[in-house]
């Protein structure tokens, strides 16, 4: 809590919660602050499952309740940790797909083009592929495929050429040896800032397989949600934000429909929820959000 403020923490919760003794789910547990205010919202009785892949995540949980019980962990592997602790089905799931603010600014994550550091944007750091590996292995085709699909360039071979032309001089190491290949002096603030956001959220999502888990957890949440259940997303770019829309209202991944019948899901709110003007003035970092709930039929 000391480094991140949780973005629409009360409209997240409030919205999420139906039964004040059911069982919950946080899989992004972070700093913990949804976590908390869950389980303010909830009675004695009640159980909070939390999962984080991160473990520094784990090594900095600040919340002390006999309510929460905390796992090192992928959320794609909801079912299993569910399966072990004897339970079925849940009540609620939230999901903040946003990174933390002590993630952000450590240089030794490499999360950051604001500060200089080893390639890394590994959220769980006992895997071995790095953003070292998806800079300096990838082939032209796999590096054209992730710029285009994760970073939505309109021009990704551009971005390709330049790497591939500087790795047979030397490998590229850090942040700032990515970000010197590409001549942007001349590119205003905002200018650079995007084309700096877009390519490296484009090596994050590639590094982490961040579609595919949040894709699985879609589909498990159609599963162990029970009816009039909830989950509440909260996505930080276009790409996380469409695969959540079609899935709650068409009952669809990559035009594969997950229930024959009928969507799984019904949305709480016809239109997606942003910050307020307060929130964003606080919190810069919450400009880019939106959240969605759904409630389970």
């Amino acid at each position: 809590m000391f480094y991140h403020n949780p973005v629409m923490l009360q409209e997240s919760v409030k919205l999420l919660i139906t039964n004040k003794n059911g069982i919950y789910v946080d899989a992004t547990f972070g700093c913990g602050g949804h976590s908390l205010e869950i389980l303010k919202q909830l009675d004695t009785q009640s159980i909070l499952i939390a999962l984080d892949q991160d473990n520094e995540s784990i090594k900095n949980n600040f919340i002390k309740d006999k309510r929460l019980h905390l796992f090192h962990d992928n959320f794609i592997n909801i079912k299993q940790i569910l399966k072990k602790i004897n339970i079925n089905k849940i009540s609620g799931l939230l999901v903040d797909l946003g990174f933390s603010s002590f993630q952000l600014n450590n240089p030794s994550r490499g999360f950051s083009h604001q500060v200089n550091g080893i390639l890394d944007m590994r959220m769980n750091q006992t895997i071995h592929y790095s953003a070292l590996d998806v800079i300096n292995k990838s082939s032209e085709k796999k590096l054209f495929y992730i710029f285009s699909k994760y970073g939505e360039f309109n021009n990704p071979m551009k971005i390709v050429k330049k790497i591939l032309k500087f790795r047979l001089k030397q490998p590229i190491i850090t942040t700032y040896d990515l970000i010197n290949l590409f001549f942007l002096k001349k590119s205003s603030f905002h200018q650079r800032k995007r084309f700096l956001s877009k390519l490296f959220q484009a090596i994050r999502i590639e590094v982490n397989n961040e579609i595919q888990c949040l894709q699985t957890l879609l589909i498990e949440s159609s599963n162990i949600i029970l009816p009039g259940g909830r989950i509440s997303f909260i996505s930080y770019h276009s790409i996380e934000d469409r695969i959540i829309k079609y899935f709650i209202k068409q009952g669809k991944l990559n035009n594969i429909k997950i229930n024959n019948i009928i969507p799984p899901f019904k949305m709480i709110h016809n239109k997606v929820i942003t910050p307020n003007i307060e929130e964003m003035k606080c919190n810069p970092k919450s400009r880019s959000a939106k959240l969605r709930v759904a409630e389970k039929i």
